[in-house]
């Protein structure tokens, strides 16, 4: 992953409901949600998620499959885990960082 790549799905992420989306499909997995679904368990409008799935898409960190009629949303579990490695690619000047319980790097 690149700066402009790590900008991009930062900004996508900085938003509340899309975060939650985002959240959403990381815990469903491979098998991915339906917008309808989706749309159900966030309690959000079907036309605003459909704005915030296209944000999220855009910016590579979900897919979408269609399914017959359905289309399937997805995390894109390489996007994501790109993302964090970008964010950490340096951490503790190139050491091994262990993460303590109070969620900082002890370095």
């Amino acid at each position: 992953m690149n700066e402009i790549q790590a900008v991009s799905a930062l900004s996508a992420l900085a938003h509340a409901q899309r975060l939650r989306v985002f959240r959403a499909l990381v815990v469903v997995g491979a098998e991915g949600l339906m917008p309808s679904v989706l749309a159900e368990q966030l309690n959000v409008a079907r036309n605003a998620l459909s704005f915030h799935l296209k944000e999220l898409a855009h910016a590579g960190l979900i897919t979408v499959e269609q399914q017959g009629r359905n289309l399937i949303y997805r995390a894109d579990f390489s996007q994501m885990n790109g993302l964090l490695g970008y964010l950490t690619e340096h951490c503790c000047q190139g050491g091994i960082c262990e993460v303590s319980e109070s969620s900082h790097c002890d370095c």
